[in-house]
């Protein structure tokens, strides 16, 4: 496994925001004592509606997951955090936080779904170091049902608000989990989000987890979405397994040369700052092949 240097900041909503929006979705979310378990080497259970439409290759993209902003001249597609609005007349891209809480919402999960949280011996929140995020525990079929449920009302607001597609962040949670999760249970709790996705009419990409690109497109994700792929020469995996349908965010002007020396004609390709800054803010960056 390639060590990575820490992630880029992501937009964060406020504790009180979250938790309103979350205790929303509270009453609508069930469990299951014996919900199936997801296997991703068969076909999706949940077929595509006909209105599900995946960005198209080589569009040109800008990740705004950092605060919204007048895309640039040539952009066709844009990522935004799911707490704003799409931008008008592009294909928008919803950024859900799907396999780990948000810096500010561990509080909320620990009120009011602490089994819902993956946990360490001692009984302390299994941590993302590099964000402040306590990774959700899909370890088991039952608290998968539970957590798409509470995930899927997301979902189905970023269609409300008129998104075409969601990205969901953090499928490669497993590494993470010092051995508490594996691959096969973050891909089959990504099923679940796929099927529902699906039923809201949005394409979903796979966010990251190279290793699993193939088996992600097998479950039923529609494109990718990668960061650094070309600093850490994993490029090739997603325009394989997506048909060139993968959006590529580097944030070091040697992984943008690089991406764009082999992928440039082929893959959208963005730099952008680590803080992911919106436009006319102070370290604001963004550069293409």
């Amino acid at each position: 496994m390639i060590a990575r240097a820490p992630r880029p900041v992501r937009n964060v909503l406020s504790a009180l925001a979250l938790a309103g929006v979350l205790a929303a979705t509270v009453a609508g979310c069930t469990s299951s004592d014996d919900p199936q378990g997801a296997d991703d080497s068969a076909p999706s259970s949940q077929a595509p509606s006909g209105k599900v439409v995946p960005p198209e290759p080589l569009v040109g993209f800008d990740y705004q997951i950092g605060g919204p902003y007048s895309p640039p001249p040539g952009v066709g597609a844009v990522s935004r955090d799911r707490t704003v609005k799409p931008a008008p007349g592009l294909y928008n891209i919803c950024y859900v936080n799907a396999f780990q809480a948000q810096p500010d919402a561990t509080d909320w999960w620990q009120a009011n779904h602490p089994d819902l949280l993956l946990r360490d011996a001692t009984g302390a929140p299994v941590m993302d170091e590099d964000w402040g995020e306590a990774l959700l525990d899909v370890s088991t079929p039952a608290k998968r049902e539970r957590l798409a449920a509470i995930v899927g009302e997301w979902i189905d607001g970023c269609a409300t608000d008129g998104y075409q597609a969601v990205e969901a962040d953090n499928l490669d949670s497993y590494e993470r989990s010092d051995g508490r999760l594996t691959p096969e249970h973050d891909l089959a709790f990504a099923r679940l989000l796929v099927d529902r996705a699906h039923a809201a009419g949005l394409a979903i990409g796979q966010k990251n987890a190279a290793d699993l690109a193939k088996r992600g497109r097998g479950l039923g994700f529609d494109f990718a979405v990668a960061e650094e792929c070309g600093q850490y020469e994993e490029c090739a995996p997603y325009a394989t397994a997506f048909d060139d349908r993968v959006l590529v965010i580097e944030y070091e002007a040697a992984g943008l040369d690089a991406a764009c020396a082999t992928w440039g004609d082929t893959l959208s390709i963005v730099l952008r700052d680590p803080d992911v800054r919106p436009a006319g803010k102070p370290g604001y960056v963004r550069r293409t092949c």
